[in-house]
């Protein structure tokens, strides 16, 4: 009855979810890059966490998931 499967399709945001989706996309990478330079001098688990989740978001961002 309900075979249709929901696709993912970004373009059915608002116009301003997107434009917040484009702007942390652009700045995720120097926040990572600076993440890791802090977690590599003052390593703290709260510090690996955000490094890791900023990785996981920049991945996102890379394969269009997001």
């Amino acid at each position: 009855m309900f075979n249709r499967k929901w696709r993912f399709n970004q373009y059915n945001w608002p116009p301003w979810v997107r434009r917040l989706r484009d702007g942390l996309e652009i700045i995720i990478l120097p926040l990572a890059i600076f993440q890791m330079i802090r977690t590599i001098f003052f390593p703290t688990t709260f510090d690996v966490l955000v490094f890791v989740g900023l990785g996981f978001l920049y991945v996102l961002f890379l394969k269009r998931w997001l």
